[in-house]
């Protein structure tokens, strides 16, 4: 049968939602493997049907759904997948959401806000789902939001191969666009040999969305090759003004690199337009033609999904795809 490997008595499936199939595609190609064929649709109203098209009874399923705008559609469809294993006797159930829903509202900054990545947490749980599996968490702490063991990937490998090709390691600045990730841009320094370090001073209104105003460049960049990492990128604003403000303190030129290019408008004309010789993402979320641009670089996340599967599946160590990572 299709999206199923065996090995002896276990069965590993590969199932879908409808979010970014060609990503799933690509991991099934990666696991030598199709996804397992679904009929899913939308009725009138907007409801979600779904159903697996062949037997999934004490199967190892992995379903795959990135959480891309209309985002709560796709969580809604991840969850009812779920469900559907789990009444169809699947053995194990494992999400794989490359790029967490709700991620970003792991806490409460004012009083009366609720903990929506905790909500996620419990909504996968209580439909069916034994484990988790995303890449770069906004917040790692947000692995103890699920009652069960959650892989926590990395895209740095992936990311800090491309960029070391792209820059001269003698003369670069890893810079972070606040000060709340330095922690991972320390990792980058390491990567890249130990490279100096510097970060964007910035300020946020917590009661306006995607709202910060990059003030100033804390740390020397004159004359170097300024890579800025970041987790993700949304609307830009805050990435396109820390490159302006890297440019205007000296910087030789800048390269942009996030794990997850959620690219909500108008990221698209302000990453052009914003002075950055290179953006650089994954493919955890879809790109749609309209948001690409001359200077956006997409790399695949399958293979690293890939091999996080096959170790959950063979029972080995996940960690041991970062040894040497942090």
């Amino acid at each position: 049968m299709t999206g199923i490997i065996t090995t002896g008595e276990k069965r590993l499936i590969l199932v879908s939602g409808r979010a970014h199939p060609e990503l799933a595609q690509a991991v099934g190609k990666e696991l030598n493997t199709e996804v397992l064929p679904t009929t899913a649709y939308d009725f009138a109203n907007g409801e979600i049907y779904v159903r697996f098209n062949e037997s999934v009874r004490g199967c190892d399923a992995f379903v795959i759904q990135s959480h891309t705008d209309p985002i709560n559609q796709w969580v809604m469809e991840q969850l009812i997948m779920i469900d559907a294993l789990k009444r169809a006797s699947a053995k194990r159930i494992t999400v794989v959401a490359p790029f967490y829903p709700y991620a970003r509202q792991d806490k409460k900054h004012l009083g009366r806000e609720p903990i929506s990545a905790r909500l996620m947490a419990d909504l996968f749980k209580t439909a069916g789902a034994d484990r988790l599996m995303s890449v770069d968490l906004h917040a790692a702490q947000a692995q103890g939001f699920f009652d069960g063991p959650v892989d926590h990937l990395w895209a740095m490998p992936v990311l800090v191969d491309y960029v070391r090709s792209r820059v001269d390691v003698s003369n670069v600045a890893v810079v972070s666009p606040d000060a709340g990730r330095i922690r991972v841009a320390e990792k980058w320094a390491n990567k890249l040999g130990g490279a100096p370090l510097a970060f964007i001073h910035k300020t946020r209104d917590t009661t306006r969305p995607n709202v910060a105003v990059a003030n100033r460049v804390v740390g020397d960049v004159e004359g170097r090759e300024c890579v800025l990492v970041d987790d993700l990128i949304d609307t830009g604003g805050t990435i396109a003004e820390a490159v302006k403000v890297l440019l205007a303190s000296g910087a030789k030129d800048v390269i942009v690199v996030a794990t997850h290019g959620v690219l909500s408008d108008p990221a698209t004309q302000r990453l052009s337009e914003c002075g950055a010789r290179e953006v650089v993402v994954t493919n955890t979320l879809p790109i749609s033609p309209a948001k690409q641009f001359d200077k956006l670089t997409v790399l695949s996340i399958a293979p690293l999904l890939a091999r996080a599967i096959r170790e959950v599946f063979d029972d080995g160590s996940v960690t041991s795809l970062f040894d040497g990572a942090s």
